[in-house]
């Protein structure tokens, strides 16, 4: 069945975070969106909740990126039943802070499969529907931390969030003869209710009062707001780039 709507798939897209924000955006913007997540149920409600909001279907499969088969079916389920795949949002991540003297081999091997070699994989399997249909637009969340020195971020996701704007270039550079757009999108510090379960009152209070340019935390719709832009034909000609959006806390020029 033809589709005359451009279809966005978004990973790790249920709950409050980044990926729920850019699903909302990219639905608002008129895209046929498909949202996976790692937790299947959540997944689920979250999809039928954004069909109530939109007025109109948004599907669902649960995908843990780690399993290349399943992200292999999933794409192609949806190219299947789509007809085509317009938009991909790489946005699962997993992290967990230990010191390098102290890192299980577990961690930094988790940390590199989920943000890293997930992003990979699902471009692997999405750029040939996109090169096949004439073009494309992926945009990979990296972060801040994959140029950072600090110890806020954890070595192992600093690790690999630097491979994901290295693998970002690499593909923009293969792919854009045949009309495909690879950006990568580097938040800094966006908030959600699991960061509380994370970092205590005070590290907030400090994030405002030292680092924190324009007087207030990031918000996933900060984010959704650049996907959007990179999603769309008026970014036309932009591939192979990195933007920061942290509020000025970590420019680079």
């Amino acid at each position: 069945m033809a589709n005359d709507s451009r279809v966005a798939l978004v990973t790790a897209a249920a709950g409050v975070g980044i990926g729920a924000a850019v699903a909302r955006r990219l639905a608002g913007d008129g895209l046929d969106v498909v949202v996976t997540d790692a937790h299947e149920r959540r997944c689920t409600e979250f999809a039928d909740a954004l069909a109530s909001e939109v007025g109109r279907e948004v599907s669902a499969h649960h995908l843990d990126v780690t399993d290349h088969e399943q992200v292999e079916a999933v794409v192609s389920d949806v190219v299947a039943g789509k007809g085509r795949l317009d938009v991909l949002v790489n946005n699962a991540g997993w992290s967990k802070i230990e010191p390098v003297a102290e890192m299980s081999v577990e961690t930094w091997q988790r940390c590199l499969d989920v943000d890293l070699t997930g992003t990979f994989v699902c471009m692997r399997h999405a750029l040939p529907a996109m090169i096949a249909a004439g073009g494309g637009s992926i945009i990979n969340i990296s972060s801040i931390a994959a140029w950072e020195m600090s110890t806020e971020h954890g070595a192992a996701y600093s690790a690999a969030k630097a491979g994901v704007l290295a693998l970002t270039r690499v593909a923009a550079a293969e792919n854009g003869e045949h009309g495909v757009r690879v950006n990568a999108v580097a938040p800094g510090l966006i908030y959600n209710d699991f960061l509380r379960r994370i970092y205590p009152q005070e590290f907030f209070d400090s994030y405002l009062s030292d680092k924190a340019f324009l007087g207030r935390i990031g918000q996933p719709d900060d984010v959704a707001s650049m996907v959007s832009f990179l999603a769309s034909d008026e970014a036309s000609y932009v591939t192979g780039e990195v933007f920061t959006v942290s509020g000025g806390v970590s420019a680079r020029g």
